[in-house]
């Protein structure tokens, strides 16, 4: 059976879908945009501040879920310009620092809400 995650920290969805879902003991997130919930949009500061607060977005869902950051099995990274990839990475790395999940990353024309970033994952429960 499949259940819905809504968690109160990551900010409401935008159109009509979920935070995630789990099913078994997997977790599959929606992707997460840098949208901070209690100033209502996407964060100031760039790459490096929208980066860290798409994944704290993600942690939240993962959290509400039953994971952690630990149980992450596979990212996609989605970046408005792949010249932000360096920049990515050292924020993605204060959250995933060994034994790091499999990952796809790559740029994309747009993002919604004119976001830089965009983060979804597949983690377990624990």
């Amino acid at each position: 059976m499949s259940k819905v995650i809504t968690s109160k920290k990551a900010p409401d969805a935008i159109g009509p879908y979920s935070h995630g879902n789990t099913f078994g003991d997997l977790i599959f997130t929606s992707g997460q945009l840098p949208v901070c919930k209690e100033k209502g949009g996407i964060v100031d500061g760039g790459v490096a501040n929208q980066s860290r607060q798409s994944l704290e977005n993600l942690r939240s869902v993962i959290e509400a879920g039953g994971g952690d950051m630990d149980t992450v099995l596979k990212t996609t990274c989605y970046l408005a310009n792949i010249e932000d990839f360096a920049a990515f990475n050292a924020v993605y790395a204060e959250f995933f620092k060994t034994e790091c999940p499999a990952r796809s990353c790559f740029a994309v024309k747009d993002l919604p809400m004119g976001a830089l970033v965009e983060v979804e994952a597949i983690a377990y429960r624990k």
